[in-house]
């Protein structure tokens, strides 16, 4: 028999680190068997090829009892054998002849619903914390050949496995690179979830993430046709994306599923709360403390009768319900799902009304706290609208010693910053990151 060539074959999936390739020797002849370890079944594989080949004495034997078979076919266009194997079929070069096999693996998980990141239209299900189904899901959506699944481990005693997923026709090799190379310098232990993986990857204290960590399916095969990286570790049912650029973490995937007319003022109106939940605020202690001439007298003189019952300065009520929010959103989490809503909004309606009736606070800046908390919760990725939580802070800080000309400098900080931020190498505010171009 010739010596196998693989990428004659297989082209692009030759380097498929799921790609399993074995020797079944017979004497003088010989037969390869190749297959996809993340879309056949081992079983099914071993009853229907390695028992009748141990059972076997000759190469012809083998073939005739392969050819009985209820999932035998022969391949006579080599131009399929790509497709067939990420269908799910064992593939058997014998030396007159190449065959396909069904092995395809059945659904080895029961789908659980996406709970955190929530669309109406389009796919429901979310990833699985097994990293060979994870890798079944996302070649069953994306079934090209050049897909390519790399494996490493990461942390040092856990020794996390770890899978690569990328098109190599469209990846952006120096993102690749770079990506490799950091995931080569993790330094920890134990690493147990993608958001901890997504710190040791990135710079560990920016203030915006660089890396969507992302539980649906449907989103890492629409950044893979995109030229993006995904990275899928065992244990955890959640995908990290990279590149990711801001706009990335304010897009949703119902903007794909439904009209533009309806999609594009949602978008907009994602944009403008994020600008609310951070500034807001800032904004409130900037202009009741120093700069309430910015307002119309009527508006000014409301506002002023709304405080005239709190005898502390704009900034304690400010800082106030901001704790409250906080403490809030953070007891919904971590009561049982059952009572966490009802309770979370029970306790917000009574101590936000206590609070005023107390002459804590003022009736405007329950507003202001309703629309910054509303606000908050309109950004789609999780890792996002927590940093957005954060950085309202030190702008609050600002306003209180500056006024609005603090609030306007750290936005302006705030937006350089931004600025200068990179993806692994891609600029940050860029609207996009389209396919990139194929290497030479």
């Amino acid at each position: 028999m010739q010596e196998f060539n693989l990428d004659a074959h297989l082209h692009g999936l030759a380097q498929s680190g799921d790609l399993v390739t074995r020797k079944l020797n017979f004497n003088a002849e010989a037969a390869q068997l190749v297959y996809l370890s993340s879309m056949c079944d081992n079983s099914t594989i071993h009853s229907t090829i390695v028992k009748p080949f141990l059972e076997s004495q000759h190469l012809s034997e083998f073939e005739a009892m392969l050819q009985a078979m209820p999932g035998y076919e022969q391949m006579k266009d080599r131009q399929q054998l790509a497709d067939k194997l990420i269908q799910g079929y064992a593939l058997l070069f014998l030396p007159r002849e190449t065959c396909a096999i069904n092995t395809k693996k059945p659904p080895p998980f029961q789908p659980q619903k996406a709970t955190i990141e929530y669309i109406l239209q389009g796919p429901q299900y979310a990833f699985s914390e097994d990293i060979e189904t994870n890798i079944h899901i996302i070649r069953t959506r994306y079934p090209l050949q050049d897909l390519h699944v790399e494996y490493m481990k990461v942390g040092s005693v856990s020794q996390t496995p770890l899978a690569i997923v990328y098109d190599h026709s469209k990846v952006n090799h120096d993102v690749l690179l770079r990506l490799k190379n950091k995931l080569q310098q993790v330094d920890a232990e134990v690493v147990q979830a993608s958001n901890q993986l997504q710190m040791l990857i990135t710079k560990r204290f920016n203030l915006l993430p660089t890396a969507i960590v992302s539980e649906r399916p449907d989103r890492s095969v629409l950044n893979l046709s995109k030229g993006k990286v995904i990275l899928i570790l065992y244990g955890t049912p959640f995908a990290i994306i990279v590149p990711s650029v801001f706009f990335d973490f304010l897009a949703s995937m119902d903007d794909l599923y439904d009209v533009p007319w309806f999609t594009r003022p949602l978008m907009a109106l994602r944009y403008i709360g994020a600008f609310i939940t951070t500034s807001l605020p800032a904004l409130y202690v900037a202009t009741v403390s120093h700069n309430p001439e910015i307002f119309r007298a009527q508006l000014a003189i409301e506002m002023a009768g709304s405080r005239a019952a709190v005898p502390y300065p704009s900034f304690y009520e400010v800082f106030f319900m901001l704790f409250l929010i906080e403490a809030l959103t953070e007891a919904s989490i971590r009561l049982p799902k059952y009572i966490g809503s009802m309770a979370t909004t029970v306790g917000g309606l009574i101590l936000g009304q206590a609070a005023q009736t107390a002459g804590l606070v003022s009736s405007i800046m329950i507003i202001v706290a309703s629309m910054v908390a509303i606000s908050n919760f309109v950004i789609p990725i999780n890792t996002m609208n927590l940093a957005l939580r954060v950085i309202k802070f030190p702008l609050v800080v600002l306003a209180i010693f500056f006024g609005l000309t603090g609030v306007l400098t750290g936005l302006f900080c705030f937006l350089v910053y931004t600025t200068s931020l990179r993806s692994f190498g891609q600029p940050y505010l860029k609207l996009f990151i389209g396919e990139a171009k194929k290497s030479r």
